[in-house]
């Protein structure tokens, strides 16, 4: 049993922390897209980011404040224009915006991080961004997660928000967080977004630790169409509201700290991947038996973001051969004689030999998913043992319909 509990609240369940979000005009759409987050103190502050050598302004912004400076008060995010490759003038609007939203907010701009989403090549609207700062302080509240979740999705059909809360020292502390992505997702950390906050007191050395392990069991591993974006953000903020004594090193302590983290982060994932653009469902690949859990998960990865393994769940065709050859061309050396792959219940291949199975019913699983309840009864569990090690490691994607071309080839028209 987990530790923790599922609460309301999302990114303001934690202590000290409002959030907005509203409509400045940065949309098409006229839908809201503008967010903040802000934190009532100075909070410790970590991220991971796109690993793509052509980033966004707010990603370099973001890069070389963290560089600087471990804590911060606001995320600010616009939806809408990605402001990336948009050369010097995208980097001096950044600049504007952290210090616009600095000095309304009476803060310093060293404590601002940023995040766009939207079109790559588009600048933010500076106008409508600056006309909207005021407005979206104002709206600021403790019950304003799911405003701000509303306003930083894109092609996304879905907010994707949590909160959980754990007891530490005999006090609750809380972890909350929302997301953005659909389509651009095969994070290297995808048009892909995530904040996070919490109320414990965490050193910034181990919290950038923590985060980046919970960002390699998360986002890292999911994918929905093998497209890495110049916008990847995850950022997360500790600001020691819950007042409980600082989790400086590593123990029980921290560990039950970080496990409440990759949780959250991995509902997040998962969500991001149900969601891919098109999506009829959510596929879950584990893998046992590698040498590390590294290694797993680069086989479950392969696995996931193959486009005839993603084809054929979509076509609720049982093609366990699909599967196999993803696996083999991972990139990780294992027997094929070990290799064994299961779909839901039905145990395909044993020993590196295929077996008999009833296709139909095979079959109807994959439609059985395609129509279940969201994230409890829509996933397609693709099981794959490659030998004796003690690695696992697990991935998740989505399948790959006729409408992901449809929503992708008219993108910018």
């Amino acid at each position: 049993m987990a530790d923790w509990q599922e609460i309301t609240g999302g990114i303001t369940a934690p202590r000290g922390y409002q959030a907005a979000g509203i409509t400045a005009g940065l949309k098409p759409s006229g839908l809201p897209d503008l967010a903040l987050i802000f934190s009532e103190v100075e909070a410790i502050a970590a991220g991971v980011f796109t690993t793509s050598q052509v980033k966004a302004a707010c990603v370099e912004y973001c890069r070389q404040r963290l560089q600087a400076k471990q804590s911060a008060r606001a995320i600010l995010c616009n939806a809408g224009q990605a402001n990336a490759a948009t050369g010097t003038q995208g980097y001096l609007d950044t600049l504007e915006s952290a210090m616009a939203i600095a000095q309304a907010l009476n803060i310093s701009s060293e404590s601002v991080l940023l995040a766009s989403t939207g079109v790559i090549g588009q600048r933010i609207k500076m106008d409508a961004l600056r006309s909207g700062i005021p407005k979206v302080i104002a709206a600021l509240s403790e019950t304003g997660s799911d405003a701000a979740a509303g306003a930083i999705i894109t092609t996304d059909l879905v907010t994707k928000s949590i909160a959980l809360e754990t007891t530490i020292s005999d006090r609750p502390v809380r972890i909350g967080g929302i997301a953005k992505g659909s389509g651009m997702i095969h994070p290297n950390m995808a048009t892909m977004l995530a904040f996070v906050t919490c109320d414990a007191v965490v050193s910034p050395h181990l919290w950038q630790q923590m985060l980046a392990r919970a960002a390699d069991r998360s986002f890292n591993s999911i994918t929905v169409d093998g497209d890495t974006s110049t916008n990847d953000s995850l950022i997360a903020l500790a600001n020691g509201q819950s007042r409980t004594p600082a989790i400086t090193e590593l123990g029980a302590e921290a560990e039950k700290l970080e496990a409440m983290l990759t949780t959250v982060c991995q509902h997040l994932a998962k969500a991001i991947a149900r969601d891919g653009e098109g999506a009829t469902c959510l596929i879950e690949v584990q893998v046992t038996g590698a040498y590390d859990e590294i290694s797993a998960r680069q086989i479950a990865k392969t696995i996931a973001g193959s486009s005839l393994v993603k084809s054929a769940i979509f076509g609720r065709d049982p093609n366990w051969g699909r599967i196999a050859a993803a696996a083999g061309r991972a990139g990780v050396p294992f027997e094929q004689e070990n290799l064994q792959i299961k779909l839901g219940n039905f145990l395909m291949l044993e020993n590196g030999q295929p077996l008999q199975f009833d296709r139909a019913a095979a079959s109807a699983y994959l439609k059985k998913a395609s129509v279940g309840t969201y994230l409890q009864q829509d996933t397609v569990l693709i099981s794959v043992n490659v030998g004796n090690g003690y690695g696992v490691g697990k991935a998740w994607g989505c399948d790959l319909s006729y409408d992901y071309v449809k929503i992708n080839a008219e993108y910018t028209t």
